[in-house]
């Protein structure tokens, strides 16, 4: 049986933004979306990444085991991991054969209810513990502007993931002049009121220090002149969107 190889962009070793506790980060290559605020272009493309199957990374992962302790483990994020769904899903697969943690980082942008990809998807939820959802714009024209995508499919998923009460902390990065009104802000978290799993809500200030991965791929920056939001537009996100209210106890 020929293995399954996954093209990965980086890794990290100690991460500790990416899911709880301690975590071995795994960036894989490739990604669809073309969000304008993206601080990794150089993920795009997916051949670019460096082949590995998924037991030369746990080998790898679990070198850092001794500090993950009780609530670390893997973490899977891109790019879109989901464009690799074969290689994630046995990565996770191995990886809870282990007792480790599996956690997905995702903009959900892949998912659809249609074969084969719907029955993958499904397998690859039975091995990951928690799902990092990236929600880029409620809104569906500010969405197509600001990532180049629909979000219909994304909210589907979002939809799909409560029902089946899988883990969800929700992420959404705050921008300036495109998601940051008190409209979107408000309509999104009515959209996070009507799912049942989400355990946390992160809002992630849009910040520019990926810019000049921009600069030296020769693409132009289509933020040029936006600044980061304030920490007041911040904090309006976090309370409208109850950043923090979601956690467990």
């Amino acid at each position: 049986m020929e293995k399954i190889t996954g093209y990965v962009h980086s890794l990290e070793s100690f991460g500790s933004v990416d899911g709880p506790g301690v975590r071995y980060v795994i960036f894989l290559s490739g990604c669809a979306m073309r969000c304008q605020f993206c601080h990794n272009p150089d993920t795009w493309e997916m051949k670019s990444g460096h082949p590995y199957t998924a037991d030369q990374l746990l080998e790898k992962a679990c070198r850092y085991r001794t500090y993950w302790k009780q609530k670390g483990g893997i973490t899977v994020s891109g790019g879109e991991p989901l464009l690799q769904i074969d290689f994630v899903t046995e990565l996770f697969r191995k990886a809870q054969e282990k007792g480790i943690h599996t956690t997905l980082d995702t903009s959900a942008n892949p998912f659809t209810t249609k074969e084969p990809f719907y029955s993958k998807w499904k397998e690859l939820m039975q091995y990951t513990d928690l799902i990092l959802l990236d929600i880029k714009h409620i809104d569906p024209e500010g969405h197509l502007e600001l990532t180049g995508q629909p979000n219909d499919n994304i909210l589907a998923m979002a939809r799909e993931l409560s029902d089946m009460g899988k883990p969800v902390w929700i992420r959404h990065v705050l921008v300036p002049e495109r998601n940051d009104k008190d409209e979107y802000l408000y309509r999104l978290a009515d959209f996070i009121h009507t799912l049942k799993n989400v355990e946390r809500v992160e809002v992630l200030p849009y910040h520019t220090l990926g810019v000049f991965k921009w600069e030296n791929l020769g693409i132009p920056y289509p933020l040029e002149g936006i600044k980061p939001p304030t920490k007041e537009r911040v904090e309006n996100a976090e309370r409208v969107l109850g950043a923090g209210a979601f956690a467990k106890k």
